[in-house]
């Protein structure tokens, strides 16, 4: 018989996302959650719940046309869970019923902010909380007002209220496909400043992460930022601002996308596209028409991902800036890897490296296994496998098309992603003990 207090917080984290994926499937299929009154295939629901409650954005049929007001409103609560996670959602309960947060349920908020200590983790809780309503509520106000010229006030404050928790969770659900095209997502609006300026905001802010943000705010009082923030902000600058020019030079003649746009349109687009794939998964060009370049370079930035202790995925932005440091320092002949004038340990080396092997390695894998059980083109299905890791939810195409087995394995790793492949090998590999020796040191060349 097993006891809940035994289980490790990797293994609470696990268990607990899957219980809400289950309970999310079963919602979703009852026919009042459908449009059309009826009930909608059980693996369908499930890999909706799973890419709801991974805020990856991917779907097998369009969110807007095929669920009723019921079922979309299922989605985003499941959004909404997912991307604080439901450790900081059950912790909001228990702070408002003034109950004691347990030793335990600290170490499992602890695993699920990615954070190297409990201390504070408690006031960091009621910040995340605090920022995420509050930055929701402003987006959801200036989306409703953009959106009022479109359709009717209600309509307007439905959808700016429902896009703007999507967008900030960093989820990629919309409801445009209801206007008469499905899978339409953000492309009628390619040329529109207020929308593509305030979705920009909402993703990038729930992407770079609670702990960063907080570091941002308190700045004006502390007059400093962290190492962690530095990186942070410093990487989703550089990513951001690459991968606009990447895609703009990639795209500028392109009849089908930014080629046939006006200079704000190509400018709008190019940044649109930069940022999405940090894991959000809206899109205002259509992707399957973008040249193979740059449909491959976005898989690139789909890899990398947002930041830590965010509603992001990916390897993370402070992962690959310490790849990028490791490179940097062994070209320079260089014994540490210094950032900002401080230097990393060896751990945090150690950690990027097998975080970044195990994602690769799960990528490939599952892109030769889906190669041979979808008729797909290469190039899709690594797009595909790329956006399910990173929890992005952009595709070319390919989800609505999966075979069953296709889309097991894709809400699979939906899965691994939101959680990290870290800490799911933790939750379902055997408890590890403390080594009481060393072996004595060897050397192989490397090179």
């Amino acid at each position: 018989m097993f006891k809940l207090s035994h289980w490790s917080p990797p293994r609470i984290l696990v268990t607990g996302f899957a219980l809400i994926i289950l309970l999310g499937g079963l919602l979703l299929s009852m026919p009042f959650a459908s449009e059309a009154g009826t009930r909608t295939p059980f693996i369908d629901a499930v890999f909706t719940a799973t890419s709801a409650t991974c805020v990856t954005g991917l779907v097998t049929v369009d969110t807007g046309s095929h669920y009723s007001a019921a079922g979309q409103i299922i989605i985003v609560t499941l959004i909404q869970i997912g991307g604080l996670g439901f450790m900081t959602m059950s912790t909001l309960f228990a702070i408002i019923l003034r109950k004691r947060i347990s030793l335990k349920e600290r170490l499992v908020l602890q695993e699920a902010l990615n954070q190297s200590s409990m201390e504070g983790i408690i006031r960091l809780i009621r910040k995340v909380l605090l920022y995420s309503l509050t930055i929701e509520a402003v987006g959801a106000v200036l989306l409703a007002i953009r959106w009022s010229y479109d359709m009717p006030l209600g309509k307007a404050i439905y959808f700016g209220v429902w896009h703007a928790v999507s967008m900030f969770n960093n989820a990629g659900f919309d409801l445009f496909g209801q206007f008469g095209t499905p899978f339409v997502s953000f492309t009628r609006y390619v040329n529109d400043p207020i929308v593509n300026i305030v979705a920009m905001l909402l993703i990038v802010l729930g992407g770079i992460g609670f702990i960063v943000m907080s570091d941002v705010i308190d700045f004006r009082n502390k007059k400093r930022l962290t190492l962690h923030s530095k990186v942070v902000l410093s990487m989703t600058g550089a990513l951001l601002a690459i991968g606009t020019i990447v895609i703009f030079i990639f795209e500028f003649t392109n009849e089908h996308t930014l080629g046939a746009l006006g200079w704000d349109g190509k400018i709008w687009a190019s940044l649109f596209q930069s940022v999405a794939p940090r894991t959000a998964g809206p899109n205002t060009v259509d992707l399957t028409q973008l040249r193979q370049a740059t449909q491959f370079f976005i898989v690139i930035l789909m890899f990398i991902g947002a930041s830590p202790g965010s509603t992001g995925g990916g390897i993370k932005t402070t992962t690959f800036a310490t790849l990028i440091g490791a490179v940097i320092a062994m070209i320079r002949g260089k014994e540490d890897i210094v950032m900002f004038k401080m230097r990393l340990g060896r751990e945090r080396i150690f950690k990027a490296l097998t975080i970044t092997l195990l994602s690769l390695a799960l990528v490939i894998f599952v892109t030769m296994l889906l190669s041979t059980t979808e008729d797909q083109a290469f190039l899709k299905i690594l797009f595909e496998t790329t956006s399910a890791f990173g929890t992005v939810g952009l595709s070319l195409g390919v989800t609505p098309e999966l075979t069953m087995f296709g889309k097991i394995v894709i809400s699979l790793m939906m899965f691994t992603g939101r959680l990290g492949p870290l800490t799911l090998a933790y939750a379902l590999g055997p408890r590890t003990e403390k080594e009481l020796f060393r072996y004595p040191e060897g050397k192989i060349t490397i090179g």
